[in-house]
């Protein structure tokens, strides 16, 4: 029998809520840039080679799914990933035609909840989708129609039960601790280029209906060249339940280092739904970065959980990037914490994060 139908109410009134990154995944799924695309203009050539070694990483411990517009652009693409030597029996590719390639944030939110009637020494888990409302960073870069359309046609796909709002929301946006919060920036979900009229009240409601969660946690601005106006993919992310890990930039000279010196103040100041505090840790930024003329956002923030392993996004600064890697390493010791040069991603203002969404195992 098929499971795919539009639900109504919200995930959280059926028992759904988003999961933490770091549990047990069965894919991460990518939309694969195109040289049309506007995301790496005149540095597409770049691109597949660095993607193609993240996709190596990913397939090594997982599936991988891709969308690509159709069998051609598939053979295309699994050529670039042959070349990289990816194994062929852990990618699967979708034909879902996509504007670019950013499937962290046009991609489909997955929601788990347990099976009914399954015992608890299983932990069964039956998987949602969440369409949220997509409208390209606050109609930055049009068109976009292909790539809100993403969740529900991957639903009906992979047979899915699908929750549809017109909210605008981003997977960049948010993160989760697995333990009922969710952590954001005031930048983007109170920018009025996305929800104009919702209140700062209205949003947490929706986080918490739609996403499953307890409380929010609100940092402010976000990195320099970030044009999504401040994704908390970038500033600071949950790599335990009680655990916190940000950017600093020590350089006073930086525009980020006041703006990464008030979010480690807030952060000191949030408390979970306990009352306690988190456990905050510290990574540097990279050396600034900028192609003609333009700053562009690096951060090793923007990192990827996948099964037994950490895909951290590393931009040639071995000093910075030696201490990310450690800190991260010391405080995820059961998981392999692997760097992956994204010096060309980076023209596309995004890396490892931004480019993945992870599919929750069932």
């Amino acid at each position: 029998m098929s499971r795919y139908r539009i639900v109504r109410g919200t995930p959280a009134e059926h028992g759904y809520t988003f999961p933490a990154e770091w549990e047990r995944q069965s894919a991460t799924w990518l939309s694969w840039p195109r040289p049309e695309g506007i995301s790496f203009p005149g540095r597409w050539h770049e691109v597949p080679s660095p993607l193609a070694a993240i996709v190596r990483a990913i397939a090594e411990r997982q599936r991988v799914a891709i969308n690509v517009p159709n069998a051609n652009w598939e053979r295309l693409v699994w050529e670039q990933l042959a070349a990289q030597r990816v194994p062929r029996r852990r990618v699967r590719f979708f034909h879902v035609p996509t504007n670019e390639c950013w499937c962290r944030d046009h991609g489909p939110a997955f929601v788990v909840r347990r099976a009914r009637g399954a015992a608890r020494s299983r932990a069964r888990r039956e998987l949602a989708v969440v369409d949220w409302g997509y409208n390209a960073w606050g109609g930055k870069y049009p068109p976009f129609a292909d790539d809100d359309a993403v969740p529900s046609r991957l639903a009906r796909m992979l047979d899915l039960p699908l929750f549809r709002t017109d909210v605008v929301m981003e997977g960049g946006a948010v993160d989760f601790n697995g333990a009922g919060c969710v952590l954001t920036t005031e930048s983007v979900l109170l920018n009025p280029n996305r929800n104009p009229g919702l209140s700062r009240r209205a949003i947490e409601e929706i986080l918490k209906r739609w996403y499953g969660q307890e409380r929010v946690l609100w940092l402010g601005e976000g990195i320099a060249g970030d044009d999504t106006d401040g994704h908390v993919d970038d500033l600071a992310r949950f790599v335990g339940p009680r655990t916190i890990v940000t950017a600093v930039e020590d350089d006073p000279r930086d525009p980020n280092h006041g703006v990464l010196r008030e979010n480690l103040r807030r952060l000191a100041r949030l408390r979970g739904p306990d009352g306690r505090p988190f456990e905050i840790a510290t990574l540097p930024m990279p050396r600034r970065i900028e192609r003609d003329g333009q700053r562009l956002p690096a951060t090793y923030l923007n990192f990827l959980f996948v099964n037994g392993a950490l895909l951290v996004p590393t931009f040639g600064d071995r000093r910075t990037g030696r201490v990310a890697l450690a800190t991260l390493q010391r405080l995820l010791p059961r998981r392999r914490v692997i760097g992956l040069d994204c010096s060309a991603l980076i023209w596309g203002l995004g890396a490892i994060h931004c480019l993945t969404q992870q599919q929750p195992a069932a």
